[in-house]
C-alpha cells in the first residue's frame, strides 16, 4: 500500500511493522468547477422528479417493499452472495427455493437492517450508536456472525486479493488504536448540513469505507448509509432510491474511484461518479415504479368488479410480492380455499398470473410481468461514459 503522498490522509506505521491509512477529517476542499456543478444540478433535478412523482404514485408505500428487496439482493451480490431477487421474493412468500440458506439469510438480514434503520431514524439521530445497531441486525445469525455483530473492530482488517497479508494488501484502514478517533470525526460530520445533501452523502460513504470500522459488513452498511442520509436530509419522501444497482454494474469503477480518492485525492472524479449514480438510479426507479403501477391499473380494469372485490385486492398485493400460493391468498383475504381457487382461476384467465410449479398441492403462482420489471438490469446513461 503506497499512499505516502496522499492528500486525503496519512500513513501510520503500526507496532508490528505494517502501514495503515488514516483518512483526514471531512470535509476536504471542494473545487466547484463547471462539470461538478452540472453533475450536481442534474442529479438534484432527476432526484427531485423522483421525489415528486413518488408522492403521487398510488402504490408508493407498497412499491417500497420489492425495491428494498432488490437493493438487498444487489448490495449483497457485490459481496459475493448469489441469491436472486426472484428467489428472495419467493422465499418471503413461504416457497421453498434451491439456494444456499446462508445466501438467503444474508439478503434477508439486509432487509431487516434497512427496515430497522428507517424506523429508528424517525426518533433517533443518525449516529455511531445507530450504525452499530444496524450492523447487529445485518450480521446476526449470518455468515460473519463471528465478526462481533454490532461492535466496532478491535483488530486490524485489510482489503486485497484472496491470500494477501497486511504487508501485501491493497488497502489497510486505520489501526484499532486510531479507529475511534476517526469515527469521532466521522460522527461529527454526519450531522453537518452545510454542504448539499448529495455531496454530503458522497463524502460520508467514502469516509465510512475508508475507515472500515467493522470486521465484516462494511460495504453493505456503507451503501445502506446513503439511503439513510437522503431520508434524514429529507431529500427523499420515502426510501425508493438505492445505489447498489449502479455500484454493481460499475463495480470495477466503483472500487477504483474509492481507491483513487485515498491515494490521489480525486474527490472531483468521485463526486461526478456518485452523482451520475444518483441520476441513473433515480430515472431507473421512476421508470420501474410507473410501469408497475400501470400494470396494476390495467389488471384491475381487466378483472372489473368493485374496488373492494377480492381479485382487485389481491392484485394490489402483487406490488409487494408477485409470488403467492392458494393458501396464502385464502389467508390474506380470509376466504375459503375454494374461493381462493376461483380468484386464481380468474387471474389466470386474464393472463395476469401463471403457475410456476407442477404439483397439485401447494401450487405456486407468480405475476411474472412485475417480476420481469424488478429483475430487469439497470441501464447506464450516456453521461456515465463521458465522465470516465
Amino acid at each position: 500500500m503506497d499512499f505516502r503522498e496522499s492528500p486525503s490522509g496519512k500513513i501510520v506505521k503500526a507496532f508490528t511493522g505494517y502501514y495503515s491509512f488514516i483518512p483526514n477529517p471531512l470535509p476536504p476542499k471542494i473545487e466547484w468547477d463547471t462539470s461538478l456543478v452540472r453533475s450536481l444540478s442534474r442529479a438534484d433535478h432527476v432526484l427531485g422528479m423522483l421525489s415528486q412523482e413518488g408522492e403521487k404514485l398510488p402504490n408508493s408505500r407498497l412499491l417500497m417493499r420489492p425495491f428494498i428487496a432488490r437493493e438487498a439482493v444487489l448490495s449483497s451480490k457485490i459481496e459475493g452472495t448469489q441469491a436472486t431477487l426472484g428467489e428472495i421474493l419467493a422465499n418471503e412468500a413461504g416457497i421453498s427455493v434451491d439456494r444456499d440458506p446462508d445466501d438467503l439469510k444474508e439478503v434477508q438480514n439486509y432487509i431487516k437492517a434497512l427496515d430497522y434503520g428507517l424506523k429508528r431514524l424517525q426518533d433517533f439521530p443518525l449516529s455511531l450508536r445507530l450504525i452499530k445497531e444496524i450492523h447487529e441486525k445485518l450480521m446476526q445469525g449470518a455468515r460473519g456472525a463471528h465478526a462481533t455483530p454490532g461492535e466496532f473492530r478491535r483488530t486490524q482488517n485489510w482489503i486485497g486479493i484472496p491470500g494477501c497479508t497486511l504487508n501485501t494488501a491493497k488497502y489497510v484502514p486505520p489501526t484499532p488504536e486510531e479507529l475511534m478517533g476517526c469515527l469521532s470525526h466521522f460522527e461529527k460530520f454526519l450531522h453537518d448540513e452545510t454542504l448539499p445533501p448529495l455531496i454530503h452523502a458522497a463524502l460520508c460513504h467514502y469516509q465510512f469505507e475508508a475507515i472500515h470500522p467493522f470486521l465484516d459488513g462494511n460495504g453493505r452498511i456503507g451503501r445502506l448509509l446513503i439511503t439513510l442520509l437522503l431520508i434524514k436530509r429529507k431529500v427523499l419522501p420515502s426510501p425508493l432510491l438505492y445505489l447498489s444497482a449502479f455500484f454493481e454494474i460499475t463495480r470495477e469503477e466503483y472500487y477504483k474511484q474509492l481507491y483513487n480518492v485515498s491515494k490521489f485525492g480525486t474527490w472531483h472524479d468521485w463526486f461526478c461518479y456518485f452523482l451520475n449514480g444518483i441520476a441513473t438510479q433515480s430515472s431507473d426507479v421512476l421508470s420501474r415504479a410507473k410501469r408497475i403501477n400501470t400494470l396494476l391499473d390495467d389488471w384491475q380494469t381487466k378483472v372489473g368488479g368493485k374496488s373492494n372485490d377480492d381479485a382487485q385486492s389481491i392484485i394490489k398485493h402483487f406490488a409487494v410480492n408477485p409470488y403467492f400460493t392458494t393458501k396464502e391468498i385464502a389467508g390474506r383475504l380470509n376466504v375459503a380455499f375454494t374461493t381462493a381457487q376461483r380468484i386464481i382461476g380468474k387471474l389466470e384467465h386474464f393472463g395476469i398470473i401463471s403457475q410456476t410449479s407442477e404439483g397439485k398441492r401447494g401450487r405456486v403462482y407468480c405475476a411474472f410481468q412485475i417480476l420481469d420489471i424488478l429483475e430487469e438490469p439497470t441501464k447506464l446513461t450516456e453521461n456515465f461514459d463521458r465522465i470516465l
